[in-house]
């Protein structure tokens, strides 16, 4: 790692957001720009969701993101081909001029989010300036990782929110004026929500959005394991570089909050009757034989008054709450905050995962993180596993053990809107 060629960036305190030269879909090259969209690679459900998305058209985003073959080796040489072709037939081409660019999520429960895309500039964990709230699982970092050399491109943005002033900053005025303007790209894919892409390449207005991001922190809403390969990668090349950059969505939770969000865990090899076994004394066990959405009310409540978690996978639901305080003495570091050390996640994590059930959170052959609920309790119940539900923790929760500098269990949160993978790519040799 070149450090002298970082110290630039070091003097940072606020954020700044790059423009680049985008890659996106030639709409008459492809089905439709819906069909060759994804949800993040970590939100895509595999293997039934992966499926799905490579039957939709033959140049969906998954073939990047999520490429098949037998070994990791092969699989990022096989993504790398495919980016190579498809910018070679021109399937994928690259945007005139540098620009950042505004993204409009709208669906039709009256969700509406509008961001910016662009290219930031990676900050040290001591500058204080992109705010980690989640632990992250190395081996992932790793996959990411060796994706990213092979491509040598960000495929697919990160979510980060920072608090602005409303209305009256020069970023949201921007953002409003630019969405008036008829856009680059409108689809709608399945899940109902609208997407609508701008350009932003005028000197004034990118002038007062740097001006206005300057003195700014943000919160990594989703992306954890992409923005520690961003810095990963940012240590293996001398700077300055493309590689001191990466792709991210930078919304402002003062116009648009976020939905908050659990996310699940699949215990693929521990039957339900093998996880309430040790629980005997230790929690409170309820049986609910009630459809799925009973019960996460049911978990709704529970979680209010303390830690509460669903099991499934039998066919039934066992609301699972009130930990022994003693337990908790036992198996909860007392190092962190009392907010941290009261998480739900904590108590799964340090308390079931490690203690009662001692299963490894790091292992994929034993343990899943799924973010759509029904789909969760499908999996453990046709493979004969358990899920364990969680309910979400508030925004403000994460927030504040964040500018603590305290980190959660790994996927603790799920924050949404997601941004569409597909819709603006980044390469590195552009």
């Amino acid at each position: 790692m070149n450090t002298a060629g970082h110290s630039e960036a070091t003097a940072r305190r606020g954020l700044e957001l790059t423009p680049f030269r985008g890659l996106r879909y030639d709409p008459d090259r492809v089905g439709s720009l819906a069909a060759v969209t994804s949800p993040p690679y970590d939100v895509v459900v595999r293997p039934d969701g992966l499926y799905h998305l490579q039957s939709a058209d033959p140049y969906n985003i998954v073939r990047l993101i999520l490429p098949q073959a037998a070994t990791p080796d092969v699989r990022n040489e096989q993504a790398a081909d495919t980016l190579h072709r498809w910018l070679s037939e021109g399937v994928l081409t690259t945007d005139p001029e540098p620009a950042l660019y505004v993204y409009e999520q709208r669906d039709g429960d009256g969700v509406l989010q509008r961001g910016i895309i662009g290219a930031l500039l990676l900050s040290e964990p001591s500058e204080g300036v992109v705010l980690p709230h989640e632990d992250v699982m190395p081996h992932v970092v790793a996959d990411r990782a060796a994706l990213m050399r092979a491509t040598s491109a960000n495929l697919e943005p990160l979510l980060l929110t920072y608090r602005g002033n409303g209305s009256a900053s020069a970023t949201a005025e921007v953002v409003e004026r630019t969405a008036a303007q008829p856009p680059l790209l409108a689809t709608t894919t399945e899940d109902g929500f609208s997407h609508r892409l701008w350009s932003v390449t005028d000197p004034g207005d990118l002038a007062g959005i740097r001006s206005d991001l300057a003195d700014r922190q943000a919160l990594i809403a989703d992306g954890h394991h992409r923005w520690a390969t961003y810095r990963r990668l940012r240590a293996e090349h001398p700077s300055p570089s493309p590689w001191d950059h990466g792709l991210v969505l930078l919304v402002d939770t003062a116009r648009y909050p976020l939905r908050v969000r659990a996310i699940h865990r699949l215990l693929h090899h521990l039957p339900v009757t093998q996880a309430l076994a040790p629980l005997e004394g230790l929690f409170r066990v309820r049986h609910l034989d009630v459809p799925l959405a009973d019960a996460l009310d049911t978990l709704a409540d529970a979680a209010r008054a303390g830690n509460a978690f669903l099991l499934a996978g039998d066919g039934a639901f066992h609301l699972v709450d009130r930990p022994d305080p003693a337990l908790l003495a036992r198996t909860i570091p007392t190092d962190r905050p009392a907010a941290w050390r009261t998480l739900d996640a904590t108590v799964l994590h340090a308390t079931l995962l490690d203690h009662v059930w001692h299963i490894p959170e790091d292992s994929p052959a034993h343990i899943a993180y799924i973010h759509d609920t029904a789909a969760t309790v499908e999996k453990a119940e046709r493979d004969g596993g358990t899920a364990v539900l969680m309910h979400p923790v508030l925004e403000e929760v994460v927030r504040d053990l964040a500018r603590q500098g305290v980190t959660m269990p790994r996927k603790s949160t799920s924050f949404g809107p997601k941004p569409a993978s597909g819709l603006v790519l980044r390469s590195l040799n552009a």
